[in-house]
């Protein structure tokens, strides 16, 4: 066996508020992925909490992100990721050469119904899926 372990490639998802999308996108990695990304997620000027109808949408799906709490964004959490998948931040995140950087555009679920929230959510997960086979090549 050897004794050099790959590292986990790492990915983290940024918004303005960390209370919806990122907070969706990064429960799908984490649960999809089956533990093989690290994941992280953070908001440029975070919500005091997670919106409760994305909450509600992620529940649907037996995902519970009832206990996630909006992160501010910090210069640290970029450096230390491989990818960052921007959801409507604008300039405000940081860049570093060598990193993957996305900008996933979105609709914002803020203020809006679980109603509302479910077609955003269900794009973010097709696009995590994209993201996950990008990150960790199929085992046949």
């Amino acid at each position: 066996m050897s004794t050099e372990t790959a590292k986990k490639p790492s990915v983290l998802f940024v918004c303005v508020h960390n209370a919806g999308r990122s907070q969706m996108a990064a429960a799908f990695l984490t649960t999809l992925s089956k533990g093989g990304v690290e994941v992280r997620s953070a908001g440029s000027q975070p919500a005091d909490k997670v919106n409760p109808a994305a909450v509600e949408a992620m529940a649907e799906l037996g995902i519970d992100m009832s206990a996630e709490i909006p992160k501010v964004l910090t210069t640290e959490a970029v450096k230390e990721s491989d990818v960052v998948i921007t959801m409507g931040c604008g300039d405000e995140c940081p860049y570093f050469p060598g990193k993957r950087y996305e900008d996933w555009v979105l609709e914002d679920p803020a203020g809006q119904g679980v109603d509302a929230v479910r077609p955003i959510r269900d794009e973010i997960k097709t696009r995590i899926q994209g993201l996950i086979e990008s990150l960790i090549p199929a085992t046949k």
